[in-house]
């Protein structure tokens, strides 16, 4: 079946399922603005098609997605160009999937980060493995927790959410389980038998019954209760002067506050209010808002300077502007989250 994406992504039909593989492993599958449009008309299709019953997201390789395509956005930015349409498109697609009227599976056996989170966690069954490691690790390359994690983290019990968007930190299968962003976990070798019988019932319910291994959370008690207590915190400073506080005495609260100091300043005030906000909105007005905030970073300074130290001189230490969280101002903050007027997204 050809949506177009050319030899990035495959359409197939089998069974009850329409299935949907990425297929760029040598580029951990992140995520092009051909893949975006494909996905897009292929969703457009098989929602009408009465053939359809379940639609099914995988990838090749050993990674799900490992984001958006940042070399890419990099070079177009720097070249006066940045991709705000694909952008626009990508969230469009976030909020499509969330919207699907008919199941929507993923399939996550690697890492999934960024873009590929958002092609796959808004769906209605997010099924991972043991291989699986999820990650929004924006912050730290000066961008912000985008692709639908407004709406997806302020979900997370626990305050669990605001520690994954201010630290980046990478979890298994076992926390994503039990923190709710994944809603089934199965055994790596059980993934084609339960892809035969997906495909040959269309219905993931019943089919997920059988194949359903539930994982054992990786993060323990009291870690989770130092994540609770020290991310509820009123303020994005209440947080670090909870940290503060506790570091002398608490490993996990130092490793975590050092981790903190290294991402942009820019980037930990912008994911605070996002997560935060999120909290009570819904999915097309968290698009709304994470697009209003990509059209102020791409025109900034951070994400460029993230991406030159993590990509382009690889491992060197990225000098943000401004350079601490205290010189970063609530005007500075406001203006990031401020209406487009005419540029707008339209969903």
């Amino acid at each position: 079946m050809d949506f177009g994406g050319g030899d990035e992504i495959r359409f197939e039909r089998s069974g009850r399922a329409g299935v949907v593989t990425l297929t760029r492993p040598q580029a951990l599958n992140a995520v092009t603005h051909a893949m975006v449009r494909a996905l897009g008309k292929a969703l457009d299709a098989w929602e009408r098609d009465d053939g359809v019953d379940v639609v099914i997201v995988k990838a090749e390789g050993r990674a799900f997605s490992a984001g958006g395509d940042i070399l890419h956005i990099y070079e177009a930015g720097r070249a006066g160009k940045p991709p705000v349409e694909f952008f626009a498109d990508e969230y469009r697609l976030n909020a499509r999937i969330n919207a699907f009227r008919k199941p929507y599976v993923a399939l996550i056996d690697g890492i999934v980060m960024g873009g590929g989170v958002g092609i796959s966690f808004h769906g209605s069954q997010r099924v991972l493995t043991e291989n699986a490691q999820f990650a929004m690790p924006e912050v730290g390359i000066g961008f912000f927790p985008d692709v639908g994690a407004s709406h997806l983290l302020p979900d997370l019990g626990g305050s669990f959410g605001m520690y994954l968007a201010l630290t980046g930190t990478r979890i298994r299968h076992g926390d994503a389980l039990w923190s709710g962003l994944a809603t089934h976990t199965i055994r790596a070798e059980d993934q084609a038998a339960f892809l035969d019988r997906l495909c040959a019932t269309g219905d993931p319910e019943s089919v997920l019954r059988g194949f359903f291994v539930p994982a054992k959370r990786e993060t323990d008690r009291p870690v989770l209760e130092a994540i609770a207590r020290h991310f509820a915190q009123a303020s994005l400073s209440d947080i670090m002067a909870s940290l503060e506080r506790a570091a002398p005495a608490d490993e996990f609260a130092a490793k975590t506050l050092a981790t903190i100091r290294t991402r942009s300043p820019t980037s930990l005030h912008v994911a605070w209010r996002q997560i935060s906000a999120g909290l009570t909105m819904s999915m097309d007005e968290c698009m709304k808002m994470e697009f209003r905030i990509l059209n102020r970073m791409l025109a900034g300074h951070d994400f460029y300077e993230g991406i030159r130290a993590a990509i382009i001189d690889k491992g060197s230490t990225p000098r943000w502007r401004p350079a601490s969280l205290d010189a970063v101002s609530v005007a500075d903050v406001d203006a990031y989250f401020a209406p487009l007027d005419a540029r707008e997204l339209e969903l």
